[in-house]
């Protein structure tokens, strides 16, 4: 079924009729001494609003300076002057007459601040009504919001249902969005499925769909993704790019490259218009191996150049350029480069590092340089991670001299010590075997103020490994042990059995054991390294009793080569 035509919108007035003219002048200067955005203002500025307002000349009321100074402090009392707000407030059991206005601001910090299970956001809001405190729609938003970005989904969550439970509030589709954004991120898709099919109407569900089809996205879940695009059909939902290019990601995502120019068909017949995310999620198919090629990928790009309704920006020139480079058209993709560099912004550094990492996988040093020069002229500060990008880039090239000038650069201008910045320099320094520098930037690092990830750890663990210094490898091993409760990080396995290997060749039997029992202990042990354990104890003569235990708790499957070690013991394993 094709879909609906588009809907039209209309633009709102946001023109504001004077709310105070019919506001006795004294009461109204009472009024305006009494809050705290007029507070700062002086006599001479409050008269000169309160005559805009109420003469001599009438016309004066629409005074934008007037305006602007008056709703600075009036936005957040308007209630008081019988202005209804946009949203309605949460009602309590106190009196009206005894509202007390208290800043948002504290109820939001209330929340935010919440440690203990006993409190939830929801007795805090009932509380906070409860006491006469006056409570938006727009309040609530706000703290959700909050919620959502301190990553406390939870409680973000709780608010939107409390909302949706309260006969007094009407959801805006934006809402109810939000809460399915929510309900993906706690629940899972399948619950988030459910809350889709219940949404009251289809401004709704036009507000939420693309969240749950960038779930399904996410997932890769194709068949469920193709079925809801399906209901969307049905729905009449499916009228802008934006579902189409979301089915192109998950295609290339998926490798099914052949499906991509079908999407696009699709778009052609129902009359919807590429936009610049779709050329080059389609030049990107095109660039692939079951793709057309090169030839497929121009031909798409000279369509784009003829679209009208797009502009071809240095995005789209990258893309063209990585399907050259993929094909090995080195030259052509640095020319396509050189006018991408054209097109970029001089307010946004984004397309400067994407080019920059183009021309580093070209070998493209000077373009690197040039870009990166190019870049620190942007207004604002240079970040971490655009440090970090061109470090990166340098150290791919070689170029460790040039790399450790942009660092030091760096150390004098950061206003915090960013340890993944050191990071990128203290690999470079561990792969080419450049231990002393390491130690000496780790040390260095150390008195700036950098605080080691368990990333840096790593990185040290490796290089010690590589120079057969073990016992510092155990004790950088042991640091990244203890960083483990507050990430998803695990030893490489490769270090973890180097490290064993050693203590076997070493004949270290009491590190060995104590090395892999802490190993064990962390839930990283495997059969690797309990047959090194077990050949240790076999050579020292010592009963592996304990390393069986050990064995059993971690369901772990002997082979061939274990029970003719365990044999050896003169027992059944």
């Amino acid at each position: 079924m094709k879909p609906r035509d588009a809907p039209q919108f209309c633009l709102n007035d946001d023109r504001r009729a004077p709310i105070c003219s019919k506001i006795p002048i004294e009461r109204m200067r009472s009024y305006l001494w009494g809050f705290r955005g007029f507070r700062q203002c002086t006599a001479l500025e409050l008269n000169e609003v309160m005559l805009s307002y109420y003469g001599p000349d009438r016309q004066h009321r629409s005074s934008m300076a007037a305006n602007r100074l008056l709703f600075a402090g009036l936005e957040r009392y308007k209630f008081l002057f019988g202005v209804q707000s946009l949203w309605r407030p949460i009602a309590s059991r106190a009196s009206a007459f005894d509202v007390i206005v208290t800043p948002i601001n504290s109820l939001k910090k209330q929340i935010l601040g919440l440690k203990s299970s006993k409190l939830t956001p929801i007795s805090v809001l009932q509380n906070w009504v409860d006491q006469g405190n006056n409570l938006s729609t727009s309040d609530l938003r706000r703290i959700s919001k909050a919620l959502f970005l301190s990553k406390r989904y939870h409680q973000a969550l709780e608010i939107l249902t409390w909302m949706e439970n309260q006969k007094r509030i009407r959801m805006s589709p934006a809402d109810y969005a939000a809460k399915l954004e929510l309900i993906i991120q706690m629940h899972g898709l399948t619950e988030a499925e459910e809350y889709f099919m219940c949404l009251p109407d289809i401004s709704s569900q036009k507000a939420a769909y693309l969240l749950l089809l960038r779930g399904y996205v996410r997932n890769r879940q194709t068949s469920k993704a193709e079925a809801f695009m399906r209901r969307l059909y049905d729905l009449g939902l499916v009228v802008s790019p934006h579902p189409y290019n979301e089915m192109m990601k998950l295609y290339l995502a998926t490798y099914e490259y052949h499906k991509i120019p079908l999407v696009i068909q699709l778009m052609k017949r129902n009359k919807i218009p590429c936009n610049v995310l779709s050329y080059n999620l389609w030049m990107n198919a095109c660039g692939e191996r079951e793709g057309y090629g090169v030839a497929a990928a121009e031909m798409v790009f000279t369509e784009m150049r003829k679209d009208m309704n797009v502009e071809v920006g240095w995005s789209s020139l990258a893309t063209l350029a990585n399907v050259y480079m993929k094909a090995e058209q080195c030259d052509k993709a640095i020319l396509v480069l050189r006018n991408a560099e054209k097109k970029l912004s001089n307010c946004n550094r984004l397309g400067y590092f994407f080019l920059i990492t183009l021309y580093a996988s070209l070998k493209e040093k000077e373009g690197v340089l040039r870009l990166w020069k190019a870049s620190k002229a942007v207004g604002g500060r240079v970040t971490c991670a655009n440090y970090m990008c061109v470090l990166s880039c340098l150290i791919k090239l070689g170029d460790i001299v040039e790399a450790e000038k942009i660092f030091v650069e760096w150390e004098s201008n950061c206003q915090k010590y960013d340890i993944r910045v050191s990071n990128v320099l203290l690999g470079a320094y561990m792969r080419n075997g450049m231990m002393e520098k390491a130690e000496s930037l780790h040390i260095r690092t150390l008195e700036r103020g950098g605080c080691p990830n368990y990333k840096t750890w790593e990185i040290l663990m490796e290089g010690y490994v590589k120079s057969q210094r073990m016992d510092k490898a155990i004790i950088a091993m042991k640091r990244a042990f203890a960083m483990l409760k507050d990430c998803d990080w695990r030893p490489p396995h490769e270090l973890v059995l180097a490290i064993a290997e050693d203590f076997e060749k070493r004949g270290n039997f009491e590190y060995a054991n104590e090395y892999i029992t802490d190993i064990h202990n962390f839930g990283l042990a495997n059969l690797s390294l309990y047959k090194i354990l077990l050949r240790m104890h076999l050579s020292a003569n010592k009963p592996p009793i304990q390393i069986l235990k050990m064995m059993d708790k971690d369901k772990i499957e002997v082979d061939n080569e274990t029970l003719a070690i365990l044999r050896g013991f003169n027992f059944n394993g």
